[in-house]
């Protein structure tokens, strides 16, 4: 699985370089979707996401099983337990300082898909709300 991902990823970075692969959304993009707080729509599919992309229809069937299982992994590990970790460390400083403000600042990863940040840290009963750019806090 290491072998195919590195070979994958190889590929990917060649055609990135080679202009026939380009990323389909832009810092702009970014801001405008974190703005209106709906990250998931253009990040987190298999056109865009952070994770890397190994699932291609061109992959030989047991080839496309060994990337839909890295698929999985990498969702889980980098960004499903990424998010319950970060929020159980929220959660940990919260519930040790309940007399502290706390200001949290993340980055664009932990709002995107199912099981974000947010979510998790609804599960535990807290109160989250999105604040746009140019609001007051």
């Amino acid at each position: 699985q290491v072998v195919f991902a590195l070979n994958q990823t190889l590929l990917q970075q060649e055609s990135l370089r080679a202009g026939s692969f380009q990323i389909p959304y832009t810092t702009e993009d970014l801001i405008k979707h974190y703005n209106c707080g709906d990250l998931s729509s253009i990040i987190f599919n298999h056109e865009t996401s952070q994770v890397p992309n190994f699932i291609n229809a061109t992959l030989p069937a047991q080839e496309r099983i060994i990337a839909q299982e890295i698929d999985s992994y990498f969702r889980q590990e980098l960004i499903y337990k990424r998010n319950e970790r970060m929020g159980r460390r929220v959660k940990d400083l919260l519930e040790e300082y309940p007399d502290k403000s706390f200001f949290f600042a993340f980055g664009a990863g932990h709002f995107m898909g199912n099981n974000t940040l947010i979510d998790v840290l609804r599960k535990e009963g807290y109160e989250v709300e999105h604040t746009p750019a140019g609001q007051a806090i």
